[in-house]
């Protein structure tokens, strides 16, 4: 259980994101929930130095549908960090479990098969009430907390590790 605000972040301890180009790819499924993170991420992004410009957002139908969107991202635009916005809640059937673990397990490999960092932002959440306090609710919103980690991922990317660290 989620006992922190996901919105919480200390800019000063972030890199500095405006060289930086981020792509988030958006589920339209549960798009009250995804839509709120979208935004989070987006406000975010540009609150810690991303330019609008360097923002690409693209939706796809679902959750599942996530990893072709975020690999053909990845393919045809030129960026330093890639976000998966989904929402899958549980229900009565083994749906949820069956996507849930088909998203990770691709996300996982989008990871280790290119070089550029895909954030999984994806709620995996038993009941509405829990995702909507995880998209801008009580919890916070996770999509801010993603855009976080994206830019310190893209700081990894873009860092010379062999002589350097990354300050953050």
């Amino acid at each position: 259980m989620a006992t922190t605000n996901l919105s919480y972040y200390d800019k000063a301890s972030i890199p500095n994101a405006k060289s930086f180009r981020f792509g988030i790819v958006v589920s339209e499924w549960n798009s009250d929930i995804t839509g709120s993170m979208h935004k989070g991420a987006i406000e975010t992004l540009i609150d810690c130095g991303a330019e609008k410009e360097n923002i690409i957002s693209w939706d796809v139908p679902g959750s599942f549908e996530l990893v072709y969107g975020c690999k053909k991202m990845i393919e045809t635009q030129q960026l330093d960090a890639v976000i998966a916005i989904g929402n899958v809640i549980q229900g009565e059937t083994k749906h949820f479990d069956f996507v849930c673990e088909g998203v990770t397990q691709g996300l996982v490999d989008l990871n280790m098969k290119y070089d550029v960092p895909v954030i999984f932002c994806v709620l995996t959440d038993n009941t509405k009430q829990q995702s909507i306090d995880r998209s801008g609710g009580k919890l916070g919103n996770k999509g801010i907390e993603c855009a976080v980690a994206a830019i310190k991922m893209a700081a990894i990317k873009n860092s010379n590790t062999s002589t350097s660290t990354v300050g953050f």
